[in-house]
């Protein structure tokens, strides 16, 4: 079933096309819940895609919850996206994997997963200038604003970075940091459709419903 047995072609159109919202788990910011239900609930509200991102869980924690996202996206026909951990990602059959500026270089991962959806997170015009040279499937342009996730910055891009980054590199990108619902239509106006976001799903009532919200926000915003 789409997407694991779908060529990578297949799935970076994918992403391309269909992505809209891009929910990213964080069991220590979801109020009780496990990523397992943030994970159902996602779904279950429509998302396209989702990012495992445990940094707390020891290895066998984080290897058994990677097979149920696996059995799990395979079933709601979304992509696995595992943060950071390229050995997780390729044990639990994952689509991709998401690299920050202090993991594992893009270019080597490349090599070992060729197959594989590779994100890289761009901070600077730079990183974005050379996302694709590195072999990245996809960037991530931030923080653009204040956010929990990301203690003791004292910098964030702005929504003036879009623009910019964006004209130094012709990979689908996605947005992230701090944003909230109120910013997706002037986000959208300059061209982001694809916003990631984790304290906007994790800490909400219903997260189902919050993820209908954000994915029905986005797609009204980007036909205007």
């Amino acid at each position: 079933m789409f997407p694991e047995e779908a060529s990578y072609l297949a799935k970076v159109a994918f992403f391309r096309e269909k992505v809209t919202i891009y929910p990213v788990s964080c069991e220590v910011l979801a109020n009780g819940r496990s990523d397992i239900e943030w994970l159902e609930a996602v779904l279950a509200g429509g998302a396209r895609i989702v990012q495992l991102r445990d940094k707390h869980s020891d290895d066998l924690t984080l290897y058994r919850k990677a097979l149920v996202f696996r059995e799990k996206t395979r079933e709601a026909g979304a992509l696995f996206i595992v943060n950071n951990r390229v050995d997780i990602a390729l044990l639990a059959k994952a689509d991709g994997v998401h690299l920050g500026n202090k993991d594992l270089p893009v270019q080597e991962v490349r090599k070992l997963v060729p197959e594989y959806i590779i994100g890289v997170s761009c901070n600077t015009p730079e990183q974005a200038a050379t996302a694709k040279s590195r072999g990245a499937s996809y960037f991530n342009i931030g923080p653009l604003f204040a956010t929990a996730t990301k203690k003791n910055l004292a910098q964030f891009l702005g929504p003036d970075a879009i623009r910019t980054f964006a004209s130094l590199c012709d990979l689908p990108f996605t947005v992230m940091g701090g944003v909230k619902l109120e910013h997706v239509q002037a986000l959208a106006a300059i061209g982001a459709r694809r916003i990631a976001v984790v304290t906007a799903v994790t800490q909400a009532k219903d997260i189902a419903a919050e993820t209908r919200r954000w994915i029905e926000a986005i797609d009204r915003a980007s036909v205007h």
